[in-house]
């Protein structure tokens, strides 16, 4: 399997490579070259596959450099007993045609875990096997759930440090205490004044920076990145869109080769990117339905083929979503445009220039093909967390509530009641605050901090809070550095001494 770069400008690497990189030399995605494909008969010999057999076999048409017992070692060790039960993507029926896939079972509650418990592995064996590398420094921006995800997953990974910068005041006060008590010896965690995209607008520029690549080099450290702009963070979600088709194909409630549809909260888009992958890889899928919150920059790209950064950003109660750079975007437009890179770089040019750029007609009438989206404001975020556990008793956090009413409005504008999946990005008490005070109102006064609301809202809905989650508030805070995003470069030279 070769990795391109979406701009055009490197030659093709395998993917260890592409692993270890993070991103290309000339700033592009890597992509890979070609994609797998499953028939009828093909999926049905899946269905008696547990997750961990899923994901080796998907991973072995991609990380064909790696030997099947290095792929089932990695594999077997990310998904294991201690961080994820048995099912580590279960589905739970809201209704005989909507499903929750519940992606937050992991050791941060988040979905990230089941991308970034594996991307450690993968780059340990993958450094093995690149004798020109020592050590490697994954440098990461995150909206709230990377960062942790990533910390916990990279904790003393040997030869490997890890940097992370989240933007100050931009996630919910349990995602930052996740981050700031974060132990290990090989990272450091460090909040940037701006918005995530000041943070990751930064760390693409120290990508970017060739000299400091250099006096890196010269340190013994290659950079890589553990965001989804990382082709090892991206590919293992496409494997719980199979898990989900194929657990529903096994509880009866489809047959096989019927569609289904994916609702997909996005920031970044590689979650949402993940999906299309799963489809050009045989999946069927009926349409994919991205739901964008008030930074609704992705949603309206899909529906005018205009992505314009250049609006207002908004610190919303899915701050995961509050994005309006989505790196991931630029994979999919280079899918659709048929793999050309010399447009792809123009686009990207134009991006960065003037915050603006747009497909043609043509272009945009494909990604239409297989994309519905539209997006939720925090009103009707709420109004989604409080009408779902009215009507089922069931807890949803913000994200998953903007794809929730994303959702009641596809099925109002186009009338299809296909049999539909919901991607649930977290745990509802990672946002106990919006929950609690979406549900129960006022009460909340009454709490004196979010922590508190935990048990709150535990006890009230007779829900017990996940194990991670419990006591944040009692551990010592270890990374209280705050710095311009003009500084994280220094930041990142001081790190790497």
């Amino acid at each position: 399997m070769i990795y391109k770069s979406t701009r055009g400008c490197s030659e093709g690497v395998g993917f260890s490579e592409a692993l270890l990189s993070g991103i290309a030399p000339d700033g592009g995605l890597f992509v890979p070259e070609s994609f797998p494909f499953y028939d009828e008969k093909a999926l049905t010999k899946l269905l008696d596959t547990d997750y961990c057999g899923l994901a080796a076999e998907i991973f072995s048409h991609f990380a064909d450099d790696f030997t099947e017992e290095e792929i089932r070692s990695c594999i077997e060790g990310a998904y294991d007993g201690a961080s994820f039960p048995k099912d580590p993507a279960p589905l739970t029926a809201l209704s005989p045609v909507l499903n929750v896939l519940e992606l937050w079972h992991g050791p941060t509650c988040a979905f990230k875990d089941m991308a970034l418990q594996l991307l450690p592995r993968l780059m340990s064996v993958a450094l093995k096997k690149s004798p020109r590398r020592k050590n490697i420094a994954i440098l990461t921006a995150t909206s709230g759930d990377t960062g942790k995800a990533a910390l916990e997953g990279f904790k003393d990974a040997e030869n490997i440090k890890i940097l992370v910068f989240y933007p100050d005041g931009g996630v919910s006060a349990v995602q930052k205490a996740q981050m700031v008590t974060q132990e290990g010896g090989n990272l450091s965690v460090i909040a940037v004044r701006g918005n995530f995209d000041d943070a990751q607008t930064g760390v693409k520029n120290i990508f970017a920076d060739r000299d400091l690549a250099k006096v890196l080099s010269e340190r013994g450290y290659t950079l890589s990145s553990a965001n989804s702009i990382n082709i090892g963070r991206l590919l293992p979600q496409i494997v719980y869109y199979f898990h989900a088709y194929l657990s529903l194909v096994k509880c009866g409630r489809i047959r096989m080769l019927s569609g289904v549809n994916f609702v997909v909260p996005t920031g970044n888009f590689g979650n949402i990117l993940a999906c299309y992958y799963a489809s050009k890889m045989g999946l069927p899928v009926n349409k994919i339905i991205c739901a964008a919150n008030d930074n609704n920059v992705v949603s309206d790209f899909i529906s005018t083929g205009v992505y314009n950064s250049k609006r207002k950003f908004i610190l919303t109660v899915s701050p995961a979503m509050d994005i309006l750079i989505s790196s991931n975007l630029e994979r999919l437009v280079y899918d659709i445009s048929g793999c050309n890179a010399p447009e792809v770089k123009g686009y990207m040019d134009d991006l960065r220039a003037n915050g603006v750029y747009s497909v043609d007609r043509d272009t945009l009438g494909k990604i239409n093909a297989s994309f519905w989206a539209a997006h939720a404001d925090q009103s009707e975020c709420r109004a989604a967390i409080k009408n779902v556990y009215g009507e089922f008793g069931y807890l949803i956090d913000p994200h998953t509530a903007v794809g929730i009413d994303v959702y009641d409005k596809y099925v109002i504008s186009t009338g299809d009641n296909s049999p539909t999946v919901a991607v649930s990005t977290a745990s509802p008490f990672k946002f106990n605050k919006t929950v609690y005070e979406s549900i129960f109102g006022s009460d909340s006064d009454k709490c004196e901090s979010e922590f508190e609301m935990l048990e709150e809202l535990s006890v009230k809905t007779g829900t017990e809070i996940p194990a991670p989650l419990r006591g944040l508030d009692k551990k010592a805070v270890l990374h209280t550095r705050v710095c311009a995003a003009s500084d994280m470069k220094a930041a990142t030279c001081e790190f790497l001494k």
